[in-house]
């Protein structure tokens, strides 16, 4: 079952965040019931957003830290070890952005935890297999020539982490809006869209038995938050993820809202591959079409599927869409409409994978402003 503080809690740690002069933010929801959703708004620094994000949520920050290490340690052993995940970090710390460390480590300052635990956490899917589904479609694909997205992430629902979802909206000094969908004290970015329009999504393609992975070059949860604040393009996201020293292998959909297109590229370092939309070059040919790029668990279904609704895909179409693609472990899903700039997001809950919940409606330009829109 969704886990939720009561009101008067949430209101005192609201109140404690605004009370201090490092912080600035505020904490809401969407959704109700076991589908509820946190949102917490957040600006300033680097440091300062962090420890409002810290101070705002601390008992599910706390809550998450110790369920999700401990339910990977039962499952992986020594290599979700102290040991192997401080060793992590030091491989992957060169590659990292300092104001990712600075997140992190305000977040740990204002939720009251070990530094050492936030980033342990975060190495933690450096270590382990997963698989996911990505789509995009636009233009004549469309029912409206609006470019919609899927993110299927396919990762256990065993760990707990569908307990606290949170979608942490970052309005930086520098730098673009964003939203980040992900889990209470992950700074990472599995999944989101920035007031831009780029939206991205991800697909783990490192194979079990090719365990310990090699590890020097940039997360992508760190990469996909550098894009979030950084990039206000198709072309810029996409240099971004050419210039990084990249590791594992990946899959990314990169969509772009405005100028309505996406690509999908083939991360598999030290290569890379990108392709658009009915590119003769892309792996799947012939199975490629016009205004739309896809990579996901079950591509027969997909390719089906976008035969069958071309150029009717609105957000309701393509969450049946997102359901029909997921892959047996489904933690969460998220359904994009860059060019509106709006999310329908699903969690896991109990029993139910996200695909068989409700997607929850989320607008990004509602929450651009620290303070709620009168």
């Amino acid at each position: 079952m969704r886990r939720c503080l009561s009101f008067t809690v949430c209101l005192m740690i609201v109140a404690a965040a605004l009370g201090s002069a490092h912080a600035a933010g505020r904490r809401t929801s969407i959704g109700s019931g076991a589908d509820q959703i946190t949102v917490v708004v957040l600006s300033g620094t680097p440091y300062e957003m962090g420890q409002t994000y810290g101070q705002l949520m601390a008992p599910e920050i706390k809550a998450t830290l110790a369920s999700y290490i401990s339910a990977v340690r039962a499952q992986a052993g020594p290599l979700a070890s102290d040991a192997a995940l401080d060793q992590a970090w030091e491989t992957v710390k060169p590659y990292v952005n300092q104001r990712f460390i600075e997140e992190m480590r305000g977040l740990a300052d204002g939720a009251g935890v070990d530094y050492d635990l936030v980033r342990r956490e975060h190495c933690l899917s450096l270590l382990m297999p997963y698989a996911c589904s990505g789509i995009a479609v636009w233009g004549g694909a469309s029912a409206n020539g609006h470019l919609y997205q899927i993110r299927n992430l396919d990762f256990g629902t065993d760990l707990g982490l569908q307990q606290y979802p949170v979608i942490s909206v970052y309005l930086p000094q520098t730098g673009v809006a964003h939203a980040n969908v992900g889990f209470a004290g992950y700074v990472g970015s599995m999944a989101g869209m920035n007031a831009e329009g780029i939206a991205l999504t991800e697909k783990g393609a490192t194979p079990q038995n090719e365990m310990p992975y090699a590890l020097e070059g940039i997360p992508f949860f760190v990469l996909f938050r550098d894009i979030l604040q950084d990039a206000r393009s198709l072309s810029e996201a996409t240099k971004m993820i050419q210039g990084a020293k990249r590791h594992k292998k990946y899959y990314y959909v990169v969509g772009d809202g405005d100028d309505l297109k996406a690509v999908k590229i083939r991360a598999f370092a030290p290569g890379l591959d990108i392709w658009t939309d009915n590119d003769p070059k892309d792996e799947l040919m012939p199975k490629v079409m016009q205004n739309a790029v896809y990579v996901t668990m079950n591509n027969d279904a997909c390719w089906a599927d976008l035969h069958k609704n071309y150029g009717k895909y609105d957000a309701q179409k393509m969450i049946e869409l997102s359901r029909m693609v997921h892959g047996g472990a489904n933690l969460m899903d998220v359904v994009y409409d860059a060019t509106s700039r709006e999310m329908w997001v699903a969690y896991a809950e109990g029993s139910q994978g996200a695909y068989e919940r409700e997607y929850v409606h989320f607008k990004l330009s509602d929450y651009l402003s620290p303070e709620p829109q009168k």
